[in-house]
């Protein structure tokens, strides 16, 4: 698939996931900064979308301030979304991961906003609460809006298989070559490098049989994405 056409798909997913958040009562809103960490996830696809709807100027702070923190310990997955509903459906044991959700706010961050809030990756856009994270300490999510954004990244990464995820910033460091996202957009990817991870197209959706019924309209919004002609 051409990676413009990829790009107006992915576009497509984040605004049918737009939708639906709209008419669910949340309680994010602006300045609300609470999940906002250091340890966001994805893929090469999201990457390349962000950094191609920025200017230079945006992209050389943005890049500047990732330096920054280039140190400090961030989350690194060990496998993908795909990767793990595949183990799952033969019954095969995860990988444990280490998520430390007191590694830090997101770098990007200004004065509690984000200048990338429009073309943000899919592991920001997912995170909704119906309470306020900072007065519970958590992200109070229903159990099928999980099951909602595992449905929403399985696919994107699925659009992807030929790309790579890992954290934001690793993704940002590889995408910072102009080789990475001259190879990447002309689908000539080599091996993966660390830290970061091979996608997977979809084998089998991680759809709960009790939310099967709820997720039906936006699994038929995803599968009804059209392009130019193209499905």
């Amino acid at each position: 698939m051409d990676i413009k056409i990829k790009q107006k798909v992915l576009e497509k997913m984040y605004t049918i996931y737009e939708d639906f958040v709209d008419h669910n009562d949340f309680a994010c809103q602006k300045h609300c900064t609470h999940c906002c960490t250091g340890n966001v996830t994805m893929t090469t696809l999201e990457g390349y979308f962000l950094l191609n709807n920025l200017d230079s100027a945006t992209r050389t702070e943005l890049m500047q301030k990732l330096k920054q923190q280039e140190g400090i310990k961030r989350f690194t997955p060990r496998i993908t979304i795909n990767g793990m509903a595949d183990l799952c459906a033969r019954d095969q044991e995860l990988p444990e991961e280490e998520n430390d959700e007191n590694r830090g706010r997101c770098p990007v961050l200004n004065r509690n906003l984000c200048p990338l809030y429009s073309k943000r990756p899919f592991g920001c856009r997912c995170m909704v609460s119906r309470q306020n994270c900072g007065f519970i300490g958590y992200a109070d999510m229903p159990s099928w809006v999980i099951s909602i954004n595992n449905v929403l990244m399985q696919y994107i990464e699925h659009i992807d298989a030929k790309g790579f995820s890992g954290n934001f910033t690793d993704i940002m460091f590889f995408l910072n070559d102009p080789k990475n996202v001259d190879d990447y957009a002309k689908d000539r990817l080599g091996t993966c490098p660390k830290p970061l991870l091979n996608n997977q197209p979809v084998y089998i959706l991680m759809v709960p049989p009790e939310d099967r019924s709820r997720l039906e309209p936006l699994l038929k919004a995803i599968r009804s994405i059209k392009i130019d002609g193209i499905s």
